[in-house]
């Protein structure tokens, strides 16, 4: 089982630096849903290391609650949760294509949330061993 939430964390990082890369490439909303994409999987190997076989929500703030994360690191999953759909899919907006609507500081942000759910998912899996 520690092996498979090692393998979600992996992945975590390695969304980290699709992310990083768009960040550098100006794309902002691809950056954002990149660091949701991040955060999601950095939560699943947490549920995955405290025994969870799978986890099917995409929600942040969902998974989170089930695995008693409040606080900081809730407030920043529901804003990421903002950016798992809308910064993909144009008929999130009433017009115009989603990557319109996003700028630097909101994906500057997202990654940082990111990096937060990173740190706190490779502490805990560190601490187990």
């Amino acid at each position: 089982m520690k092996s498979r939430a090692g393998d979600w964390l992996r992945q975590a990082e390695n969304e980290l630096a699709w992310a990083a890369d768009s960040m550098k490439g100006g794309y902002w909303a691809q950056t954002c849903f990149a660091a949701q994409q991040v955060a999601e999987k950095a939560l699943k190997a947490l549920a995955i290391a405290r025994g969870a076989s799978e986890v099917r929500s995409h929600s942040l703030a969902k998974i989170a609650d089930a695995l008693d994360i409040d606080g900081e690191l809730l407030r920043m999953g529901k804003r990421l949760d903002l950016y798992y759909i809308s910064a993909r899919y144009p008929d999130a907006f009433a017009e115009g294509a989603p990557f319109e609507f996003f700028d630097a500081e909101q994906a500057a942000e997202a990654i940082e949330f990111a990096k937060a759910f990173l740190a706190r998912a490779r502490a805990e899996l560190s601490a187990d061993g």
